[in-house]
């Protein structure tokens, strides 16, 4: 089994990364920054202008180290990965339950279980910390809301149905997302869900968190020879990573929003640090970009014990 190793995030615009023996160099205004052995890396990951010389990308791919190619804000561009991993037998069973209703349902309602009891704790979570506060109530009902959905996940008959209750699941969740707003509550308000562009700081946040876990989540796919394109609750489409994007579900609420909400309660990211774009939608600047990163990958490094494996 491969070990999932550090990610390279590179953020300072005008970077430029080369091979030097068996490491990958940083450079920055022509002056070497950083040295990592590429054996030490699961992945690298590039934001806005930040280039890589071939040869750091024959290695890397030669490694099996995916080099990402992000824009300045966190959207994904492009991937140099090297040859695919894993036995074509693998990903042929892959795709026979893809193609398979009940298999797929089946994979699809554990997806959105792990999603939901996820997101539940982290709403009763909440209201056990604070049982004095005025929004302990609505965290409750919501909670509730989502133990209702999980007893209805076992009855449904169809991936369609699936889909349907975790969106339900989802507004009711993100419905009361701003009551666990603690610090800070004037610069980081968070009304709705809003993507491509994000349309306020905490919106602007989580985007730049998903984009990340997306990344871990296809690289988990690929390491061990699974399709990450071909998925059981995300429908194929063309540039999407349908299995990553299902990979993610459970660890969007404890991982990506937590740790957001952590960052904001904390005030290790603050309201001025995020400005608006010519487009109207909300990004973060460099530093709070490198905060958020840091952030990430030290959250990554928590070991977690599974309740039952």
């Amino acid at each position: 089994m491969k070990q999932h190793l550090n990610t390279l995030f590179v953020s300072t615009q005008g970077a430029y990364l080369h091979k030097d023996g068996e490491a990958a160099v940083v450079r920055v205004d022509k002056k070497p920054r950083l040295r990592v052995p590429v054996h030490q890396l699961g992945g690298i990951v590039c934001f806005g202008r930040v280039t890589c010389s071939p040869a750091l990308m024959a290695m890397c791919a030669q490694a099996g180290v995916a080099i990402s190619f992000l824009s300045e804000h966190g959207r994904f561009m492009a991937r140099v990965q090297g040859f695919t991993p894993g036995n074509v037998l693998l990903r042929r069973e892959q795709y026979r339950r893809a193609d398979d209703p009940a298999a797929a349902l089946a994979i699809a309602r554990w997806v959105v279980a792990g999603k939901l009891a996820n997101s539940r704790a982290v709403l009763a979570r909440a209201a056990r910390d604070y049982p004095d506060s005025a929004s302990r109530p609505d965290l409750e009902r919501a909670a509730a809301r989502l133990t209702q959905n999980l007893d209805d996940l076992m009855r449904v008959r169809d991936v369609d149905a699936v889909r349907g209750l975790e969106g339900d699941a989802a507004n009711a969740y993100f419905a009361v997302l701003n009551h666990l707003i603690t610090a800070q509550r004037e610069g980081f308000v968070f009304r709705c869900r809003s993507r491509r562009p994000p349309l306020d700081n905490v919106n602007a946040l989580l985007s730049f968190l998903y984009s990340m876990l997306a990344h871990d989540a296809r690289a988990a796919c690929e390491a061990v020879g699974l399709d990450p394109s071909v998925g059981f609750l995300h429908r194929d489409r063309p540039g999407r990573p349908g299995l990553a994007l299902d990979l993610m579900e459970e660890f969007r609420p404890f991982l990506a929003d937590r740790l957001a909400l952590s960052l904001i309660n904390r005030r290790q990211v603050s309201p001025e640090g995020f400005v608006e774009s010519a487009s109207g939608g909300i990004v973060m600047d460099e530093s709070t970009r490198r905060a958020v990163i840091a952030a990430y990958q030290k959250r990554k490094q928590d070991v977690i014990t599974h309740p039952f494996l």
